[in-house]
């Protein structure tokens, strides 16, 4: 212990005063002197050179090396040279054998460390006083607290959405449920009334088959008696003699002949139910005639990409535009945020495919196609470039994809859009004669989705444009 204390002493002594160091300065070379001492050696020899060395200092005024200078305080500490100064909780020591030597701090470990113990192990190493490490530190943590608070409001900004997106969702399956039970009500509804008609019809084919029958069994009864009575009368004269049997021989003789020369009866056609009638192709029957109470949409627009100024109809196949109120409903990613915008619930990477939109009298609207990746935040043109290829109306004139006027003859109140990913090809026609209004050729790279857009409808008749199903060919 002696022997480390005196290499620490050693370490510790100016090589011109040859005490223990006051303010040390630390030249180029890694000499350390007394502050005065240096400075009194090149006035002495007016000369800038190492009193050890004679290596010329590149500094004018070197810098009090603290580290040395606390680690001279710590030694005349152990001496008892400051045991009546009080120490302060940054000169506590961290060393049990050295309880009243100030620590040090060791940057490059980040720990505080003995300053007699453990100094010879980091000379290597960024050794400060704890006051200049804590200052430090504390400027370290204070340049980490603004990403840090930036970071708390961007977690809290987030916490917020998703508490958002929970209510809305749970919005969201409570009009999905009133829309399923509205929607299999109709048709329990429907099923009921077809079932009674079915039961009705039953029952008139039951009435007709019991008329049918009844009637029949009645020419029987009628038929039976008057046998019952004949042969009873002849039974009756075959039991007379002589004279009284001749007398009643010819009235008797004719009636039997007169019942003899009828046609005998037989068991007609049609005197059970009909059930041919009655349960042929009933169930089919029943689903054609429920087509009419339900349509396939060959697109289903997706609400969880229509801004908050576009309303969508129950069935999500017509979208409208608000006049005035926005919808509250939380901003996720495949929300379009910048313009009233909604896409189609399915996309598609090959085949053709096809559906009519009606726009009737609208007056402004966008409909076509978008690709998957488009963006739906930011400012941008709604072309091939970006991702779209559309057909636009709006003051009274057609656009086509590259924003290019039109010139109709007609003004279509039902368009088909027609898709043929495989040839890179988007075609718009008027579905009253079929007409083409204008195609664009590009290259898909991706999943390409129906697209929509609606301005307001002011005066017009039709407030909301509608997906139809496509219900003529196109003839090629």
């Amino acid at each position: 212990m002696s022997e480390r204390i005196a290499a620490v002493e050693d370490f510790l002594t100016c090589p011109v005063c040859l005490d223990t160091f006051k303010e040390p300065v630390s030249l180029g070379c890694n000499h350390s002197f007394c502050s005065s001492c240096l400075q009194n050696y090149w006035d002495k020899h007016n000369t800038k050179n190492c009193p050890v060395c004679r290596r010329k200092s590149s500094k004018e005024f070197p810098l009090v090396n603290f580290a040395l200078k606390q680690l001279s305080l710590s030694l005349k500490a152990e001496e008892g040279v400051c045991s009546k100064r009080p120490k302060t909780e940054a000169e506590e020591g961290v060393c049990s054998k050295h309880p009243l030597v100030p620590a040090l701090f060791c940057l490059d470990e980040a720990r505080a460390l003995c300053s007699i113990c453990e100094f010879s192990q980091h000379r290597d190493h960024t050794v400060v006083s704890v006051e200049e490490a804590v200052s430090r530190l504390k400027e370290q943590l204070q340049s980490e607290l603004k990403p840090l608070t930036e970071q708390r409001e961007q977690a809290s900004a987030l916490q917020r959405q998703y508490e958002e997106v929970r209510v809305h969702s749970e919005r969201q399956a409570e009009a999905c449920a009133r829309h399923i039970r509205e929607t299999f009500e109709r048709l329990h509804r429907f099923l009921q009334e077809e079932e009674e008609l079915r039961l009705t019809a039953l029952r008139e084919e039951r009435s007709r088959q019991l008329h049918t029958m009844d009637s029949e069994l009645e020419k029987v009864r009628e038929l039976l008696s008057t046998l019952n009575k004949n042969i009873s009368t002849v039974e009756q004269q075959l039991k007379r003699e002589h004279m009284d049997f001749i007398r009643q021989y010819s009235h008797s003789q004719k009636s039997s002949r007169s019942l003899l020369s009828q046609p005998t009866l037989r068991l007609g056609p049609g005197l059970l139910i009909n059930q041919a009638t009655v349960l042929g192709n009933m169930g089919f029957k029943a689903w054609e005639k429920m087509r009419s109470q339900v349509h396939d949409r060959p697109v289903i627009l997706d609400p969880n990409t229509a801004a908050r100024s576009l309303y969508l109809s129950e069935d999500l196949s017509g979208v409208r535009r608000g006049e005035t109120k926005q919808q509250q409903v939380p901003d996720n990613p495949e929300r379009f945020s910048k313009y009233a915008e909604v896409q189609g619930s399915e996309g598609w990477s090959c085949g053709s495919q096809q559906w009519d939109v009606e726009v009737g009298d609208h007056p402004s609207w966008t409909i076509g196609v978008t690709k998957e990746s488009v963006d739906r935040k930011g400012e941008r043109y709604a072309g091939p470039k970006n991702g779209f290829w559309c057909l636009f109306y709006k003051d009274g004139e057609y656009k086509d994809v590259v924003c290019k006027k039109l010139n109709l003859k007609l003004r279509p109140e039902k368009i088909r859009v027609r898709l043929d990913y495989n040839e890179g090809k988007v075609s718009f026609y008027n579905t009253d004669d079929m007409s083409l209004i204008c195609s664009h050729t590009d290259r898909f790279k991706e999943k390409i989705f129906p697209f929509f857009s609606v301005g307001k409808a002011g005066d017009a008749k039709t407030k909301e444009i509608k997906i139809c199903p496509s219900d003529v060919q196109i003839k090629t």
